[in-house]
């Protein structure tokens, strides 16, 4: 190479000079300027509101299904008729729940009434969860590359393994016996 720049004034003159030959803006004052070659639009979908002002979502995990609907209010929270404390009596569960409103920074700002069926209450709990971020999603589709990044949206597909024939459980062999 012809121009070898061998200090950071030499390197500051040779990026000014190629600036001008490509008829860009120079850098003034220490300020550095930088062209964008093509604006990158983010286009996000419109929300789904339904005429209650709530967005309803389906979340799953093992055995459990929630029907989760989630509308702008203090921070109240029903499962199956019965308040959260109560019916997730434990502070892990709870805090499962809370999840995806910590992470968007909603936290008290939406109500949420739930219908829960089958498994056990840590499955519902996880189907609590992914269903409120479906739909935080869809009341407000800016939030999904938050609640994306922890993966709260992807349903977590592991399931209990199956009794196999010849054996106490899926995988445990019976008690052997010597005599």
């Amino acid at each position: 190479m012809a121009d070898e720049a061998n200090s950071l004034e030499d390197l500051k003159d040779l990026t000014e000079g190629a600036a001008k030959d490509a008829g860009a803006p120079a850098a003034e004052d220490g300020v550095e300027v930088i062209e964008a070659a093509e604006v990158i639009e983010v286009v996000h979908a419109d929300p789904v509101i339904d005429s209650l002002g709530r967005s309803y979502a389906t979340g799953k995990r093992k055995n459990a299904i929630a029907r989760v609907w989630i509308k702008p209010g203090s921070g109240k929270f029903t499962v199956n008729g019965r308040d959260q404390e109560v019916y997730f009596a434990r502070p892990v569960l709870r805090m499962i729940l809370l999840q995806p409103f910590e992470v968007t920074d909603r936290v008290g700002q939406f109500d949420v009434i739930c219908t829960v069926k089958g498994g056990g209450l840590s499955g519902q709990a996880g189907a609590v969860r992914h269903g409120i971020s479906k739909a935080l999603t869809a009341y407000e589709p800016a939030l999904r590359a938050a609640l994306k990044a922890e993966g709260f949206l992807t349903r977590d597909s592991r399931v209990v393994e199956r009794k196999k024939y010849g054996r106490a459980k899926a995988r445990r062999s019976f008690q052997f016996s010597k005599r």
